[in-house]
This record gives structure tokens, sequence and C-alpha cells, in this order.
């Protein structure tokens, strides 16, 4: 049975690791704003630029659009320069836009200065298209799943976020998040530098694309198919991610605040409202490398089937009814953990398919799921706005879930008897 133990003595290990600590922080850093956007506009809001719905949407939702985008840019940067490089640029980028966040401060800083910070946090969000290939160059195929999932399931960095975020806020201004942040990320940076090395051509031979190699994948219909799912899985889960402490602050604010009192003893809901997105969110990062895993041993198609399927009936749930605090927080709970296994599902497929462009593809299939979180928030933001109510926002998840549902049907008998056939996996 394909699992962690296989991994002994394949590859290398501190890579996997480096690939891993590189996604979690970055991860951390793209996915902030989430826990502190309404501490965030409460501070704007102070010296007189009150945000709407709208306007809180658009901030969460730049880093997710500007990291989808760039995940091109640096899957061609992978292909072109190498991994470790590309990513040391990245993350230097990213530590400029924290620590200038942090010294223009919350009493001078203004919304579009806020969004040119998010923008630049995409460079964060983007390290998937890095880390990915990076670590699954130094492996075979058949353990494709686990160790992407190990690299990936560093979205649990948006864990930390809302468990310590609010926090920090609450006692230092938002701003001070963007410090330890910044802080965090320069001695990721450090150790990365030590850590992580490109495989040699005896294990990865890299092969430099052109513009027009990405238009020739762009043109193959697989890509399409991958794109929706990964925009489907990886979106629902970053959409909802970043929109947690909102929809949680409005819709459960009178709930949160009695569990803080009588737990915690602590009133500010907004902390609470971080720690019950945290135990949300945490299913579905921690839960990667086991989709992973499931997709390794029954075949990718089947394991998606299966996450897409529970998906569906629990986001339809949500959207018909509104249901009791507790259940609400368990339903969202089991939609996290099912979105997270099927990006482990995802790039299980994804190796076996195009594993000789797969910096190219995970540059491509990454911003496809950005551009689904994306949608989402914005969504979620335009269905409170306009009807006071996330049911449209949820129905219209649903529907796209179906969708990819309804794709997996159609293509699972072309893989099976074409690629998959000597795809080196199961599928």
């Amino acid at each position: 049975m394909t699992g962690f133990k296989a991994l002994k003595g394949q590859g290398h290990a501190p890579t996997l690791f480096a690939a891993f600590l590189y996604f979690d922080f970055s991860f951390m850093v793209w996915t902030m704003l989430g826990p502190l956007v309404t501490e965030i506009s409460e501070s704007l809001a102070s010296h007189g630029e009150v945000l709407n719905a709208g306007q809180q949407a658009t901030l969460l939702s730049v880093p997710i659009l500007s990291g989808a985008l760039l995940r091109i840019v640096l899957g061609f940067g992978v292909d072109k320069l190498g991994a470790k490089l590309t990513a040391l640029i990245a993350q230097s980028i990213v530590i400029s836009v924290l620590f200038y966040a942090y010294f223009r401060g919350a009493a001078t800083i203004t919304y579009n200065e806020l969004l040119v910070v998010a923008l630049g946090l995409g460079f964060a969000g983007a390290s998937f298209a890095v880390a990915l290939p990076q670590a699954g160059q130094w492996y075979p195929p058949k353990l494709q799943g686990i160790v992407l999932g190990i690299a990936g399931a560093g979205n649990v960095g948006v864990v930390i976020d809302f468990l310590f975020a609010p926090k920090i806020a609450e006692k230092f201004g938002w701003e001070a998040v963007f410090l330890v942040g910044g802080v965090l990320s320069l001695l990721v940076f450090v150790m990365y530098m030590f850590l992580a090395k490109n495989a040699p051509e005896s294990v990865y031979k890299a092969r430099p694309k052109k513009l027009s190699d990405y238009w020739k994948l762009l043109k193959d219909r697989d890509s399409w198919w991958f794109m929706l799912f990964y925009a489907v899985s990886f979106g629902g889960f970053v959409g909802f991610a970043n929109y947690m402490k909102v929809y949680l602050m409005n819709t459960y604010q009178a709930d949160m605040s009695a569990f803080g009192l009588d737990v915690f003893n602590e009133s500010n809901v907004k902390v609470i409202a971080g720690y019950f997105g945290a135990l949300t969110i945490f299913a579905g990062a921690i839960l990667r490398p086991v989709g992973g895993g499931v997709a390794d041993k029954m075949g990718g198609i089947k394991a998606l089937y299966i996450f897409f399927g529970i998906v569906l009936v629990l986001v339809a749930l949500s959207g018909l009814v509104h249901l009791p605090f507790w259940v609400a927080i368990a339903v969202l709970f089991v939609i996290m953990a099912s979105l997270g296994m099927a990006n482990g599902a995802v790039f299980q497929l994804v190796p076996q398919r195009f594993g000789k462009d797969i910096g190219i593809m995970t540059g491509l299939i990454g911003a496809a799921g950005g551009i689904g979180g994306t949608f989402l928030v914005k969504t979620l933001g335009w269905a409170k706005g306009t009807f006071d109510s996330y049911s449209i926002g949820f129905f219209i998840f649903a529907a796209l879930v179906l969708l990819a549902i309804g794709a997996i049907s159609l293509v699972k008998t072309r893989w099976r008897t074409t690629w998959g056939v000597n795809s080196g996996g199961i599928i």
C-alpha cells in the first residue's frame, strides 16, 4: 500500500520539507487578510474610509486573483530559472510588502495602498506553482499523490492565521500581524535557501518552455478539465477560507459571543470567529495528503467522485436552510475536509497526465484554482450585499460542484483507456 513509509529512501527529504515549509508560510501570508479584514475595515473607518461589503470582498479577492495569475508566471520561472531561484525571488517580494504595510501603519495606510499590498501578497499564493513541482521532480509517478499532498499541505498556514492573527491584532493592532509575518517569512527564506535543492538531471531533466508551449497545452482539452476540477476544489477551499471570518461574523455573531464568554472568558467576538474559522479550515489543510494517498490507492477519479459528492450535498444544505450554529460548524468542517482531500486527488492525476510539463501545468491549474477562489469570495459578497443572505452564493457554488462531477463522468473512460494505461499509477 502506498503511504508515508514508501517515501523512505526515495527522493530528497530536505527539499520536500523545505517545499512544505515555504508553501506553509507563504499560504499563511497569502491569506492573512481574511482573519484581519474586520479589524482593517474598522481602522480605515476611523480615518474616513468606510468599506462596504463589496469593497471588503475585493480586498480579500485581490491576493487570490493575483496569486492565480502569478502562478503562471512562477510556473514559467520554474522551467526557465529553476524552482529554487524562482522561489527566492518571490519570497523577497512578499517580505518587502509585509514590512511596507507594517511601517505605513493602521493610522496612515489607505484602502488603495492595501490593494497594492494585497497584489504583492499574490506572490505568496503563487508559491504553489514552485513548491509542488520542486518536490514532485524528486519522486517517481507512483508516489506523486502523497508527495504533492505533503508539499501542498502547506495550506495549513491559513489555520495559523485564524488562530493567532485576531489575537495579535487585538493586543498590538492589525499592522503588528504584518510585522510577525515579515519576520517569520525572513526566517523561512534563510532555511529554504540552505535546505532546498533542484532535482539533478539524473532524476529530472528540465525542459524550458516558450510562451507558445503554454498555448499548446491550453489547446489540450485535458488541461481545461483539470483546471475546472481545481477551480472547484482549491477555489472552494481558499474562497471559503478567506471569507470564513466575514461569514461567521455576519451569520453567527451572537452564538460565538456567548460561547467565547462561557468558555474562554473572551469578549472579542472577532477573536472567537478566528478560532472557529481555524477549526473549520484545519480539516481541509491537514487532510490534503490524505486525499492524495486515497487517490493513490483507489484512483483519482473515484476519489473525486466521493469528495465532490460530499461537498455538493453539504453546500446545497447550507443554502437551503439556516443551520443552527453547531450544526453549521460541523458542516463547514466536513466541507473544508472534503475540498482539501479533493485538492490532493486532483494532483494525484496531474503528474500522471502531464509529467513532462509539470511546472507549467502546475502554474496553469493553480491559476484556475485561484480564479475559482476569487469567484467564490466575490459571489458570497455579492449575495450578501444584494439579498442580505448567503443562500444564492452557496447555490451557485453547488452548481459548479455538480458541473465538475458531470465532467468527471464525461472524461473517465477516455482517460482510463488512453494515457491512464501507461501513467505509472492508478487513475
